[in-house]
């Protein structure tokens, strides 16, 4: 009996796991979607943002603006990102990324642990990688799982979800106004 228990548990949590699996976006989904994302056009020149980062719960536990100096030589961008957060602080990012073929995308910055990669179809860009975060004295490898969504020629929304061990810690929600 008990080895029936266990073997149904493990098939309905089998399946659950298959079933959530299979309902995760894909870039793929976007292909279609208006109006079509040029990240090297998008993020040219300045761009504003304004932002909230939630705890598990959905409680907002950090506001934030951010002021973005965007360039591009070819294939090759730098975009340079100043923060501003609701308690005072700021800080500082450069990603330098680099366009591949099909839509697909590299880059790096300082507090980023290895190489970001993304690729963009349709209206959507998605960017994954592992971000050295500060907190409190001491400096935690948390993965990002990044989603941008064009929705005109100046708006972009953004929502990262940000996990450690597959757990999630949270959630990033911006959005972004090209100047």
């Amino acid at each position: 009996m008990k080895r029936r228990l266990l073997l149904s548990a493990t098939l309905a949590a089998t399946s659950v796991a298959a079933l959530s699996g299979c309902a995760s976006q894909q870039i793929s989904d976007y292909a279609a979607e208006k109006p079509v994302l040029d990240l090297r056009q998008y993020f040219n020149g300045v761009v504003d943002a304004w932002g909230v980062f939630t705890d598990r719960s959905g409680k907002v536990v950090k506001r934030f603006t951010v002021v973005m100096n965007c360039s591009w030589n070819g294939d090759d961008g730098v975009l340079d990102e100043d923060f501003f957060y609701s308690d005072g602080t700021k800080q500082k990012r450069v990603w330098r990324m680099k366009k591949l073929p099909d839509g697909r995308y590299v880059g790096r910055a300082d507090d980023v642990v290895g190489e970001a990669f993304g690729q963009e179809r349709g209206n959507a860009f998605f960017w994954t990688y592992t971000l050295a975060l500060p907190v409190d004295g001491k400096t935690y490898e948390v993965q990002f799982d990044d989603w941008m969504y064009l929705m005109d020629e100046r708006t972009m929304l953004n929502k990262a979800t940000m996990s450690k061990f597959g757990i999630r810690l949270g959630e990033v929600t911006l959005s972004f106004r090209k100047r």
